[in-house]
């Protein structure tokens, strides 16, 4: 079969490497022809730790897909979601004295936060980075306000960053594997980018995710991705603490949850079933008393995550934007009335559930992202002789 233009994504997760092939039909039609995903191998806490396994690892997969597509990649667009990174925000200034702002002003703020984050961070490596606020005379503007008039302006920047030694390892790695690292993208940033693509009015939210042993929170603020926190906690805290009290084991407090009438509407005065405790000798146990330890386990990752994080409170105001994504389905079909008031702090916040996000949406967004860039980020650096300055202006002024 002729492809018009494929592209060629790996992601690399906590739990898996995953393949994604898309097709540019046209301009305005992206299609998902090829996708797997294997265990990961060669990388714990965040961290290579056999570069060997992982090279031959995938380049065992990759030329599987070639073969399958038969097509020859030469550059692969790499997502990234599990190594260490971070974010970190820092504003420049810049007094006018009544004059005009212009585009050599902002150069200026530019190259001096670059090379602040340079003498700062010099063991990382920029992938992202982004326009989050612009002030003039204190006065917060939605576009950058080349041309005006002002007394004094200010420019924030949000720089994501990973290890400089895992960027060359990446790079090491993909090299053996005979492929130019295009682009290196941040999973959270094409979730956020996914989210505004399908939720037209919301650019300014938190996205919560949790999963089975991690979670994660970020913030996107007036459609730049602003905040990132990882959080080495899941759900199966929840399905530890019922399994501790009640002394049942934890894979039947799962059984439990995975029969959707468990919690039925009578629920309070019922007991657990003689089956749920196997060889043990059964014991009176209600189960009203399993969903009180449900409730304030979940309340208390709400807190750390999000009520009670110092890193955001800021942020976190009367009827904000939060997406909240449990990947185990069970525990959050079985709990959902406990996740949605302590989310939302009994309706505080506009909380939205999310399923699994559409892995179609998801790498659509992605490739538009690497195409046309994004309306708040400075295109990422791969390329050493294109400068930070140069790919922001290309961009913004192009």
């Amino acid at each position: 079969m002729q492809y018009k233009s494929l592209v060629f994504f790996v992601e690399i997760n906590d739990l898996e490497f995953s393949f994604i092939v898309g097709d540019n039909i046209n301009e305005e039609q992206f299609k998902i022809i090829f996708t797997n995903s294997i265990p990961i191998k060669g990388i714990q806490d965040n961290k290579i730790t056999n570069l060997d396994l992982v090279c031959n690892t995938l380049k065992e997969n990759i030329l599987k897909i070639e073969k399958k597509v038969n097509f020859v990649f030469k550059e692969v667009i790499l997502v990234i979601n599990n190594f260490n990174f971070t974010l970190n925000s820092c504003t420049g200034f810049k007094k006018l004295n009544g004059s005009q702002l212009t585009k050599e002003n902002i150069t200026y703020i530019l190259n001096s936060l670059k090379l602040l984050i340079s003498e700062t961070e010099q063991d990382k490596k920029i992938i992202h980075i982004f326009n989050t606020r612009y002030f003039l005379d204190k006065k917060e503007t939605t576009n950058l306000p080349i041309g005006l008039f002002g007394n004094f302006y200010s420019h924030e920047l949000s720089f994501f960053l990973i290890n400089n030694n895992d960027y060359k390892n990446l790079k090491n790695i993909f090299d053996k594997c005979n492929l130019k690292i295009n682009k290196i993208i941040s999973k959270s940033f094409i979730e956020g980018v996914n989210l505004i693509n399908l939720n037209k009015n919301s650019e300014s939210f938190f996205k919560i995710e949790i999963k089975d042993t991690n979670s994660q929170i970020i913030l996107f603020k007036n459609s730049s991705l602003k905040f990132v926190q990882n959080f080495k906690f899941g759900s199966n805290l929840i399905l530890s603490d019922i399994s501790k009290i009640i002394a049942i084991k934890e894979d039947l407090v799962k059984d439990m949850l995975f029969n959707q009438t468990f919690f039925n509407e009578n629920f309070d005065n019922e007991y657990l079933e003689k089956k749920y405790f196997q060889s043990q000798n059964f014991r009176k146990i209600k189960k009203k008393l399993i969903y009180e330890i449900a409730e304030a386990r979940i309340f208390e990752l709400a807190e750390k995550i999000l009520l009670k994080n110092l890193n955001i409170n800021n942020f976190l105001k009367k009827n904000v934007t939060i997406f909240l994504q449990v990947k185990d389905k069970n525990c959050f079909n079985s709990f959902e009335k406990i996740f949605m008031n302590s989310f939302s702090f009994k309706k505080k916040y506009d909380l939205k559930t999310l399923e699994n996000l559409n892995i179609e949406s998801l790498y659509e967004s992605a490739n538009k992202l690497v195409q046309y860039g994004w309306k708040k980020e400075a295109v990422p650096i791969i390329q050493e002789n294109n400068s930070i300055i140069a790919r922001f202006f290309n961009y913004i002024f192009k």
